[in-house]
């Protein structure tokens, strides 16, 4: 045995939940593999019907609108205001649950003749969610109802002024709540009030605001099934978690992102490098598209990327998808400076169960990324902080069993303000209390998850050798998309394989290996994603690895072969 190169694991395989002879069953009944089923029962679909409403989630297993009160009670008042002519304006956000979620009621409105001003703030310049410099000028505008969307929820201030400028206030959020809410006409909040979908994004939430409205503005109702696509991009980027509600709406708005339609949306596909008409999961969204759509809002303007959604003349979508690339390229290279730099810093606290970093210099626009890697790295949770116009701003990303919103909730008296939710979360702070911040946070963390540094766990679905892995297989795990929380891609337990090569690849970022299964006497490639770090200067080849991976499907010059992505090695001998 030699010293492993990465941290030490913690892993446990998942013991099948029922009998050989019920999974034969289900299997037989519904079409597809033993092993589907399994996974499915792992998942909480212990019977048929179970079963068969997760492959197949259609639109009718939603309740209906009427179970959420709220939605007919706003419907109702914005109907009034579009009958009497009144001016509406849609305040958006700046990320892509923001945008997407601003771009559907703008596309709803226009498929309604309704006319509608939408602005989304600027990072730099605005900051998230209201502020009082808009709420004027809307005023001046003489914009008599405001609707919000993916925010409002912690802008009491600034919604008592729009109201105290005579304006009526309908406001659509998803983040967590405080103890009071705004003084707005109507909240429609999933965590607020007795809401059927408490996992909703600020685009499912808008989805069904829409859908409300449909009902009652004058003129033949639209088909709302075509603002789908729109719910699926924001709720797959906002990684909320993937319970029954946003099961349905992600699975059916894939459809769409992949029929792509929608020029933008088509043009964005061929800038992350996919054909326009290609089938995509909550991968290629999550890392393809989003990040796109991301880009404009971290590093400009996030009314570019609304554009794009909402285009409707392909040359036109194709010049500002290429523009969204360029910044893009731009992200990502910043990201890589930060990371870099943060990754050093965070080595300075080896002790601290949460890792508190900041640099003045630092770009805000990539902060929460950056936070993600490193607990991705350091698993644990870590708030990323900047200087902007004299108070430190900045994002935080949390492990799975720390709550981070209740974290910062204990360190409140500290802070000019926070929001986001348990593992996700925005805030800012005079900086003469970034030292306390540290120290407070790191206790907040021990609060929750006790002494010791959490250490890195992962659950496997099943054991699974080289085999047992065909195209028919592959294809077939892809019945349990959308992937995300609550319902994360299969990983699985491979036998012992041996190394017989080892490369690097992406500027040295990402480690390759040819791997040898004795059992089948198959051999398959595998990619480690950015373990150049700790794994480049050490040779594996000739050594046997025992892998947590998910297997796919990958195409290059035309060729298409089964790759592993590995997702820890587990043992090394």
């Amino acid at each position: 045995m030699i010293t492993n190169p990465v941290p030490k694991i913690k892993w446990k395989l998942k013991k099948p939940r029922a009998s050989r002879e019920q999974l034969h069953k289900l299997a037989h009944e519904l079409e597809v593999s033993p092993i589907l089923c399994a996974l499915l029962h792992q998942r909480g679909m212990t019977t048929y019907e179970d079963m068969l409403f997760f492959l197949s989630p259609g639109l009718r297993y939603l309740p209906p609108l009427e179970t959420w009160p709220e939605l007919q009670e706003a419907a109702t008042l914005i109907t009034s205001f579009v009958s009497s002519g009144k001016k509406i304006a849609v305040w958006g956000d700046y990320d892509v649950d923001g945008i997407a979620s601003a771009a559907l009621l703008q596309d709803f409105f226009s498929l309604k003749g309704v006319t509608a001003l939408t602005l989304l703030p600027h990072r730099i310049r605005d900051g998230y969610g209201l502020n009082m410099a808009g709420i004027e000028a809307l005023a001046r505008d003489e914009v008599k109802l405001l609707i919000t969307v993916d925010c409002g929820i912690s802008n009491h201030q600034e919604i008592a002024r729009a109201r105290e400028l005579g304006m009526r206030v309908v406001l659509t959020d998803h983040h967590l709540p405080g103890r009071e809410l705004p003084e707005a006409d109507v909240v429609i909040n999933p965590k607020c009030h007795d809401s059927p979908h408490e996992s909703l994004a600020g685009v499912g939430t808008a989805f069904f605001l829409a859908a409300a409205l449909n009902r009652t503005l004058p003129g033949t109702p639209i088909d709302v099934r075509i603002l789908l696509d729109l719910v699926a991009l924001g709720t797959i980027a906002d990684l909320v978690p993937l319970d029954a509600t946003n099961r349905i709406l992600v699975k059916n708005g894939l459809l769409l992102l992949s029929e792509a339609k929608r020029p933008g949306i088509y043009a964005l596909k061929e800038a992350a490098g996919f054909c326009g008409t290609d089938s995509v999961g909550a991968g290629e969204v999550g890392f393809g598209l989003a990040p796109r759509i991301n880009a404009a809002g971290r590093l400009d303007d996030p009314a570019l990327a609304l554009e794009l959604l909402l285009c409707k003349d392909m040359d036109r979508a194709r010049r500002i998808s290429g523009k969204l690339n360029t910044m893009n390229s731009q992200r990502k290279k910043t990201e890589e400076e930060i990371l870099k730099q943060a990754r050093e810093q965070a080595k300075q606290y080896p002790r601290h169960s949460g890792l508190a970093l900041f640099d003045p210099r630092w770009h805000p626009g990539v902060l929460g990324i950056v936070a993600s890697r490193l607990v991705e790295e350091f698993n644990r949770p870590c708030l990323v902080l900047t200087m902007e116009d004299g108070l430190i701003r900045g994002s935080g990303r949390s492990v799975a069993d720390f709550d981070l919103y209740l974290g910062l909730l204990t360190l409140q008296d500290q802070l000019c303000g926070f929001g986001g939710h348990s593992q996700a979360a925005g805030l800012s702070l005079l900086p003469e209390y970034l030292d306390s911040l540290r120290e407070r946070f790191h206790h907040a963390v021990q609060e929750q998850l006790g002494p010791n540094l959490p250490q890195k766990e992962i659950e496997l679905d099943a054991e699974l050798g080289f085999d047992a892995l065909s195209a028919d297989f592959l294809q077939e795990l892809e019945l349990l998309q959308p992937f995300g929380p609550q319902n994360p891609r299969p990983v699985f337990l491979s036998p012992p394989l041996r190394v017989l090569d080892q490369t690097l690849f992406g500027k040295d970022r990402h480690v390759g290996f040819v791997l040898s299964d004795p059992d089948s006497g198959l051999r398959l490639r595998g990619q480690f994603w950015r373990q150049g770090n700790s794994l480049g200067q050490q040779s594996l080849k000739g050594k046997t690895l025992t892998l947590a991976y998910t297997p796919s499907m990958n195409t290059y010059r035309n060729l298409t072969s089964i790759r592993l992505n590995i997702r820890e090695i587990l043992e090394i001998t």
